[in-house]
């Protein structure tokens, strides 16, 4: 089975995380069951070690208030790995209030710690819907950031 963390990722959340948070498995059981479904031990280490750098985000200090409004300059690694697309989309999801400037940063971040070296803007999607779904208050941006998953479309306004 060729797949990378991102799929890796998206399975765990829709078939652990999504439907029963406060259910999730211990990690030795959901590393057999996650081998059992057809994922290396080393994609499912790459996973977790993903997940924790998300823990380890939630703890961090806010990068201040809505007040201002930051210009986001992507990087030279950032820009070749985020097509136009992706940045357009991350940008316009702070624009419109979705992701604040510490959740813009957390999503940059967590898509940089991908595999993929290019990633697309359904990687994008994904990777802020599970950052919004690890961030007590951000039930409303999540509820909204979903609805554009999943709508048939999927076209956004710039």
């Amino acid at each position: 089975m060729k797949e990378n963390v991102l799929d890796l990722l998206m399975y765990l959340f829709e078939n652990y995380i999504y439907d029963e948070p406060e259910s999730t498995p211990d990690r030795e059981s959901l590393s057999d069951s996650l081998e059992e479904a057809g994922f290396s031990s080393s994609e499912i280490d790459r996973a977790f070690s993903w997940l924790d750098g998300l823990a380890e985000q939630r703890s961090l200090p806010e990068l201040g208030g809505h007040e201002s409004s930051p210009v986001r300059i992507f990087t030279d690694e950032e820009s070749s790995r985020l097509d136009l697309d992706a940045r357009g989309l991350i940008l316009y999801l702070e624009n419109t209030g979705v992701l604040d400037p510490a959740r813009r940063e957390q999503v940059v971040d967590r898509l940089m710690a991908l595999d993929d070296f290019e990633i697309s803007m359904e990687d994008v999607k994904w990777v802020v819907l599970m950052v919004l779904f690890n961030q007590p208050g951000q039930e409303a941006n999540y509820a909204w950031m979903e609805d554009l998953m999943f709508e048939e479309e999927g076209e956004y306004r710039h």
